[in-house]
């Protein structure tokens, strides 16, 4: 079992986007999940790179992504690793 110390500096730095705080910032680096909740997510624009605010931490977890503010489950959100800024 491989600990966060063991991690390359890159991976060890990324957090689960329901870990962001409310107003914190992150970059989206890598979505995981399911072929379908990756594509739907993708679609909404949670994909690598995308700058994202979380405003309300919970479930319905509430982001601006773009501009826009979007309400999605926690669940559909915890395979979303961010790079905090």
């Amino acid at each position: 079992m491989s600990s966060v110390a063991e991690l390359p500096p890159s991976v060890a730095e990324l957090i689960p986007l329901t870990l962001l705080r409310p107003g914190q910032s992150g970059t989206v680096d890598q979505v995981l999940g399911t072929g379908d909740l990756v594509h739907r997510l993708r679609e909404m624009g949670l994909r690598r790179g995308a700058m994202i605010e979380m405003i309300r931490p919970g479930s319905p977890c509430m982001i601006r992504l773009d501009g826009h503010t979007l309400g999605i489950r926690s669940t559909e959100l915890s395979g979303i690793l961010v790079r905090p800024a």
